[in-house]
C-alpha cells in the first residue's frame, strides 16, 4: 500500500506502520530518508483493511509528530478459464471470481503495441474494439476500493473473421444477386436464403464472392444469411440481409381523357404482390406516379401529342418490366403562328404555321365592329375581304379525332386609316392654308403635307384640321393629307388636292404727280395673271384705280395727303397691301379772288382760304412793273402800282411741306390816274369851272364839291378836263374832289381832296381862294 505525507520540519526520517485493523497478523513497517513525502508498504494481506500510521524523528529517533488513515487493500489475482472469441472484434474471458473484488479489468495487447483495458462486473467478461482474426493476449485483474490487483497469468486468443459485407440486388422479377468483396484470411462462405413467411432454406457453400438465386416468386420478400471461414474452420461474423424480388408486370392497363379544370390523361391498372408504388410513362417523357391506388393522372396534356403508354411497377429493388403500351393521341395543339398579311389594298389573308396530327383547321376572323366570318381548310392560308381603316381580330383551331386544339394567340391586324373623303382646302389667310376634313376609321396621326415644287412643308396633328402657314404666296400648292397609325403606318394612296395661295404684295416703285390733280403710281408685280389695285386714302376720301399691268392713274385732291398702296387679286383671292407710300398733293388755288385799289399806288388783294395752303405769294405783273407780297394772310396790300395800268394777276400757295400751286386769275386794270393840277375858276352867272390836267386817255371823271350847306358834281368824259357847276352858293368852303371813273362807273374814292374858299361878290360869286388839301375821310 502506498502512503503520501506532507514534510515536517526538523524530520531526518519517516516510519509508516501497517496495521491489520480486524485481524490478528503482526503489523508491518517500512522507513524512509527524511526528504521523503511518499513510500509504500509491501507483504500486506490482499482485501484487509489496515491502520497506516505515518511518524516524523529526528536524528535521536524521538517521533515528533504523526498522523493516521484506513485503507482497504486490493483483492486476490483471478485465474482465467478460457478466452474465445464469436465476433470479429471482440474476445470474451472467462475467469474465477475473487472475495471482494467489486469489478474486474481484463488487458489486451497485441504485438503490433496495441493496448486496452476494459472494466467488468464479473465473469465472463468481454473485449471490444479488436481487430478482426488478430491474435491478443489477455490478462484479468480483480477491484476493489483499495485498487486492482496484480494481473493474472495471460492465455492468447485470436478474434474471427469479419462477416463478408453483402450486398443484394434484384435484376428482375425471380432473381436476387448476392455480392461481396473478399475477406482476408476466409477459405469458404456460407450463405442461406429463407423466404419470408415460409420455412423453406436454400443452404450453399462457396469460395467465389457472389451468388445468384433463380426461380424466385415476384414480389417476394428473402433473407440472405452469411458468413466466413477461417483456415483453423472457426466460422466468423454472420451477416443477415434482406432482399425483395421485383415485382410482377402490371395487368389491364387502361388509358382514358379527364376533363376536370384542365385535360389530363387518366392511366388505370390492377395491383400486384410486392409494389409498393406504379409509374406510367409516356413516350414523350411525361409520368405519374402511385403509391397505393390503381390510376395516376399524366397532366399537363400536350397538345399533338401520340402518347404510347406503359405501366411499371416498383419496389425497392427495382421497377418490374413494362405493361403491353397502350396508344393515345391527344388533342391538336393551336398553330404556333398565326398572322395576317394584305398582299394588295382590301384583300388580306390570315396564314399560319403547321401542326402535327391535325385533320383540319377553322380560322375564324372578327371586325371590329362585330362581323365575323370563318373558313374551313385543310391548308395553313384562308382568304378574306378587308376594308380600310378596321381592325381585325383572328384565332385559328385546330382539329383531330382527339378534338380541338385551345384557344391560343388572338392577332390582329389593323388596316391602313381611309383616306378622307370630304377634304376642304382654304385660304384663310395670303400665305396660310387652312386644311380640313372628317375623323376616318383608324387614324390616330393625320399627316398634312403641302409641296409646291421648290419647298415640302407638312404637319402631324391628331386632329382633323391643319394649318399650313408661312407659304410661299402666288404658289400652286399640292396639298395630301395621308392619316397614320402607329402599326401600318400612313396611307400614301390619298389623292392629292390643289390649292393656290394669294398673290405677293406688290412694292410700289415711284409715285408721279403729273398734274395737279392726277397722279401715276408705278410697281413692281411678280405674280401670273393678277390684276391690281391701287388705294389713296386721305382723311375725307378713298380713292382708287386697277390695271392689269404695273401702273395706273389716280385723281387726287388738291390740298390733300394720301397714304397710297397697293394689292394684287388673283383666283386665289387677294394679296396683302404693299407697305404705304405717303403723298401730298399741292394745295388747293383759292376759289375767289379779288383786287381793290385802295390808293393810286396801292391796292388791297383778297382771297379765299385754300385747302392746304400755309402761306401765299400774291403777284400783280405787267409790262411797266410788278407787285409782289408773301403772307400767311388771306389778304395782302400790294404798293408802287401804276395807275392806268393792266396787271397779270397769280398767286402761288405753298403747303407746310414746301409743296407749291401756281394759280391764275383774271387780269387787273388800275384805275385811271386821279388829276393833277386841279383848278376852281369862276365863271359868269355863278358858275364855277372845275379844271383839271388828266392822264393820257379817254377816261371819265368826276368833279364833286362839298359843302356845308350844299353839294355839287359836274362829269366829263372822253377825256376831256374840266366840267362847270353853276348856281353855286357863294360864302361857302368847298371840298372839291376829281376822280376818274372805272370801266364799272363807279367812282374812284382815293384821290386828294383840295380845299377852296368861294367868297361872295354881292349877290354873285366873288373870289375863289385855294386853302390847300385836306386827307381822306
Amino acid at each position: 500500500m502506498t502512503v503520501r505525507w506532507s514534510g515536517h520540519t526538523g524530520a531526518s526520517s519517516y516510519k509508516i506502520t501497517a496495521t491489520p485493523k480486524n485481524s490478528p497478523e503482526p503489523s508491518v513497517f517500512a522507513q524512509f530518508s527524511g526528504s521523503t513525502v511518499m513510500g509504500s508498504v509491501n507483504s500486506l494481506s490482499p482485501n484487509t483493511v489496515y491502520r497506516m500510521r505515518v511518524e516524523a524523528m529526528d536524528n535521536a529517533v524521538n517521533v515528533l509528530s504523526s498522523a493516521e488513515t484506513e485503507e482497504t487493500t486490493a483483492p486476490e489475482v483471478p485465474l482465467i478459464y478460457q478466452a474465445y472469441s464469436k465476433r470479429s472484434d471482440s474476445i470474451t474471458v472467462e475467469f474465477g471470481v475473487v472475495s471482494g473484488a467489486t469489478s474486474y479489468i481484463i488487458r489486451a495487447e497485441n504485438e503490433d503495441g496495441f493496448f486496452s483495458e476494459s472494466l467488468v462486473n464479473t465473469s465472463p467478461g468481454t473485449v471490444v474494439g479488436l481487430l478482426p482474426y488478430t491474435q491478443y493476449t489477455l490478462s484479468v485483474m480483480s477491484v476493489n476500493t483499495g485498487g486492482r490487483s496484480q494481473p493474472s497469468l495471460t492465455v492468447n486468443a485470436r478474434t474471427v473473421l469479419v462477416a463478408p459485407e453483402l450486398t443484394s440486388s434484384s435484376p428482375s422479377s425471380d432473381i436476387i444477386v448476392i455480392k461481396w468483396n473478399p475477406v482476408d484470411h476466409a477459405v469458404l462462405y456460407s450463405l442461406v436464403m429463407t423466404m419470408e413467411g415460409s420455412d423453406m432454406r436454400v443452404r450453399l457453400n462457396t469460395s467465389e464472392t457472389n451468388v445468384t438465386f433463380t426461380d424466385l416468386q415476384p414480389g417476394t420478400t428473402y433473407s440472405i444469411k452469411g458468413n466466413a471461414w477461417d483456415p483453423d474452420g472457426n466460422q466468423g461474423d454472420d451477416i443477415t440481409v434482406y432482399q425483395i424480388t421485383r415485382p410482377p408486370v402490371p395487368g389491364e392497363v387502361q388509358v382514358q381523357l379527364r376533363l376536370v379544370r384542365s385535360i389530363d390523361l387518366a392511366v388505370y391498372w390492377q395491383i400486384v404482390r410486392g409494389a409498393d408504388g406504379y409509374t406510367a410513362v409516356s413516350s414523350t417523357g411525361q409520368s405519374c406516379s402511385s403509391s397505393l391506388g390503381t390510376q395516376c393522372v399524366i397532366s399537363p396534356l400536350s397538345c399533338s401529342q401520340n402518347h404510347t403508354i406503359t405501366v411499371t411497377a416498383e419496389n425497392e429493388a427495382g421497377p418490374s418490366e413494362p405493361s403491353a403500351p397502350q396508344d393515345f393521341l391527344t388533342f391538336p395543339c393551336p398553330p404556333e403562328l398565326v398572322w395576317i398579311e394584305e398582299p394588295t389594298t382590301g384583300n388580306c389573308s390570315v396564314t399560319w404555321s403547321d401542326v402535327q396530327w391535325v385533320d383540319y383547321y377553322i380560322a375564324y376572323v372578327k371586325r371590329d365592329d362585330g362581323l365575323e366570318e370563318n373558313c374551313n381548310t385543310t391548308g395553313t392560308t384562308c382568304y378574306f375581304q378587308c376594308i380600310c381603316g378596321y381592325t381585325y381580330l383572328s384565332t385559328v383551331f385546330a382539329y383531330n379525332l382527339a378534338g380541338t386544339s385551345p384557344p391560343d394567340q388572338i392577332v390582329n391586324y389593323t388596316t391602313i386609316p381611309c383616306c378622307p373623303d370630304d377634304l376642304s382646302v382654304s385660304l384663310i389667310s395670303t400665305e396660310t392654308l387652312e386644311i380640313s376634313w372628317s375623323s376616318v376609321r383608324g387614324a390616330e396621326l393625320y399627316e398634312t403635307i403641302a409641296a409646291d415644287g421648290s419647298e415640302w412643308i407638312h404637319c402631324n396633328d391628331t386632329a382633323p384640321v391643319c394649318a399650313l402657314s408661312d407659304l410661299t404666296c402666288d404658289s400652286l400648292y399640292s396639298v395630301v393629307v395621308r392619316p397614320c397609325s402607329e402599326t401600318q403606318g400612313c396611307n400614301n394612296t390619298c389623292s392629292a388636292h390643289t390649292r393656290r395661295t394669294a398673290p405677293c404684295a406688290p412694292v410700289i416703285l415711284n409715285v408721279t404727280q403729273v398734274n395737279s390733280s392726277t397722279v401715276e403710281v408705278f410697281w413692281m408685280a411678280t405674280n401670273t395673271e393678277a390684276n391690281y389695285t391701287v388705294i389713296a386714302m386721305s382723311l375725307s376720301s378713298l380713292l382708287t384705280c386697277s390695271s392689269s399691268g404695273t401702273s395706273c392713274y389716280i385723281s387726287v385732291s388738291c390740298g390733300s395727303t394720301y397714304d397710297i398702296s397697293t394689292y394684287a387679286t388673283t383666283t386665289a383671292g387677294q394679296s396683302l397691301p404693299s407697305y404705304s407710300i405717303p403723298l401730298e398733293t399741292g394745295p388747293c388755288c383759292p376759289e375767289t379772288l379779288s383786287v381793290e385799289q385802295v390808293t393810286q399806288s396801292m391796292t388791297n388783294v383778297t382771297w379765299s382760304a385754300a385747302t392746304g395752303a400755309r402761306s401765299y405769294v400774291t403777284s400783280l405783273t405787267s409790262p411797266r412793273g410788278h407787285a409782289r407780297c408773301h403772307t400767311m394772310d388771306t389778304h395782302c396790300l400790294l404798293g408802287c402800282i401804276t395807275c392806268g395800268t393792266s396787271y397779270n394777276v397769280s398767286l402761288e400757295a405753298f403747303s407746310i411741306t414746301g409743296h407749291k400751286s401756281e394759280c391764275s386769275y383774271h387780269g387787273f386794270s388800275a384805275s385811271a390816274c386821279c388829276p393833277s393840277s386841279v383848278r376852281l375858276y369862276r365863271m359868269n352867272n355863278n358858275t364855277l369851272r372845275v379844271y383839271w390836267r388828266s392822264s393820257p386817255g379817254l377816261y371819265n371823271y368826276t368833279a364833286d364839291l362839298h359843302g356845308t350847306r350844299s353839294n355839287y358834281t359836274c362829269s366829263a368824259t372822253n377825256g376831256a378836263r374840266g366840267c362847270d357847276i353853276s348856281q353855286i352858293l357863294c360864302g361857302e368852303v368847298y371840298t372839291v374832289v376829281v376822280a376818274p371813273l372805272t370801266q364799272e362807273g363807279s367812282k374812284v374814292t382815293y384821290c386828294p381832296r383840295r380845299l377852296y374858299s368861294v367868297s361872295c361878290s354881292g349877290n354873285t360869286v366873288g373870289m375863289v381862294i385855294y386853302r390847300g388839301r385836306r386827307s381822306v375821310d
